[in-house]
């Protein structure tokens, strides 16, 4: 444990110095805004998309019994990288169309991009070191930005649209790196949670809840409104189906707090793709309903049958919290614009291949980079920390008042 303790400290400083060097040199060729009449996005709408990024989902995945401080901290310290590396890359592919948002709209979709790696890095959760973390945050963010400007450009996606597309890429993109991280030990204690720890990983959700309507509507102008409408009773109905449907899942009829913990945001993730074009609220909370049920249910089917076969340790459950639900409003998406668009003809067709193939490009992109990126991160190189150490806080964090253990 000391030489990997010395290999820890001797990498990830000199690691956060040099790309923070980088970040401040490269601001300094980026331009501070643009300058609006009228902002699209206000204050309070970055503060809103903030507090989900930073409390929901640093709070979100503190359910490991040993790993709080690091399940908080790191999450800090990745978003912090990755929104100025968001900011960058965006900057940088947008050269070519001379496009430039305001200031406080360009920090907003930084945030969001954001919500890509934070679902990655929960299907690492307690495996990857802050050294493996740190660079597949940027790689991701770079990734992902590809995939975005591709469906914006290719594929004709609006901006909007195209960025709740974050949620299925960085849960296809973690499993994928997942896949490359050695399983645990069967017999792990230090994977279970605790009272303690489930109640504050209870409390991200609540935040996540709270939050998610702006999450949904941020970037609309004319239609946020019914976004935040529709958002809400998604939100509502897969909360209600969480709690009857955990107790008809569970052996002794009693609620089950990693059901609830999940499935209650399944709604809120199915409706981003089409809470702006729902007209009746009453689709959103179909849609709620389902996806809350896909997310308990796919637990059972995915933890048994498809994550063993795959030899995938998915550490926070992304793939039936953020990727199923994220696939089924996919697929939404496209039933409701054929049926608003039914009588344009022969080009319906053309036009609902563009929903497809972006869905298609997302998912295949995150799957191949993600790989690819697991492949890299597992080198000798990045890898610091040995698997004995997974899942434990004493590793990275300091415990002054502990003599022995904890």
């Amino acid at each position: 444990m000391p030489s990997n303790y010395r290999n820890f400290r001797h990498s990830v400083p000199w690691l956060i110095l040099l790309l923070e060097t980088v970040f401040v040199i490269s601001f300094y060729f980026v331009p501070s805004g643009g300058k609006t009449v009228i902002p699209t996005v206000s204050y309070a709408d970055f503060q809103d998309v903030n507090h989900m990024m930073i409390f929901g989902f640093g709070f979100f995945l503190t359910f490991l019994r040993r790993y709080g401080f690091s399940s908080t901290g790191f999450n800090l310290l990745i978003i912090a990288f990755g929104v100025q590396c968001s900011i960058l890359t965006e900057s940088l592919l947008h050269l070519w169309d001379q496009r430039e948002d305001e200031a406080v709209k360009r920090i907003t979709k930084a945030a969001m991009s954001m919500t890509a790696v934070v679902i990655s890095t929960a299907a690492v959760l307690g495996k990857a070191n802050p050294v493996q973390l740190i660079l597949m945050t940027i790689v991701e963010i770079i990734f992902f930005h590809m995939s975005k400007g591709i469906n914006n450009a290719f594929l004709m996606v609006q901006d909007g649209v195209g960025m709740m597309h974050v949620l299925l890429f960085g849960a296809y993109f973690g499993l994928a790196v997942s896949s490359r991280f050695s399983e645990p030990s069967p017999r792990s204690e230090k994977k279970a949670s605790t009272p303690k720890s489930d109640l504050f990983a209870m409390l991200g959700t609540l935040f996540l809840w709270v939050f998610w309507p702006s999450f949904n509507s941020v970037l609309f102008i004319e239609d946020r409104k019914k976004a935040i409408y529709n958002t809400y009773f998604a939100l509502a109905t897969s909360a209600v189906t969480a709690f009857a449907l955990s107790v008809l899942t569970t052996k002794d009829g009693k609620l089950r707090m990693a059901h609830i913990h999940s499935a209650v945001l399944a709604g809120g993730v199915t409706v981003s793709y089409v809470a702006d074009s729902i007209d009746y609220p009453w689709i959103a909370m179909i849609l709620g309903l389902l996806a809350s049920a896909i997310a308990i249910l796919g637990s059972y089917s995915l933890e048994r049958c498809w994550n063993p076969v795959l030899k995938i340790h998915d550490s926070a459950g992304v793939h039936f919290t953020f990727g199923l639900p994220g696939v089924l409003g996919a697929l939404a998406q496209v039933v409701i614009f054929i049926i608003k668009r039914w009588n344009r003809g022969p080009r319906l067709g053309y036009y609902v291949m563009f929903h497809i193939g972006a869905f298609c490009v997302t998912i295949s992109i995150a799957l191949i980079t993600g790989f690819i990126t697991g492949l890299i991160l597992n080198l000798k190189l990045f890898k610091t920390s040995p698997a004995s150490k997974y899942f434990d806080d004493l590793f990275y964090w300091e415990f002054p008042h502990l003599a022995v253990g904890f």
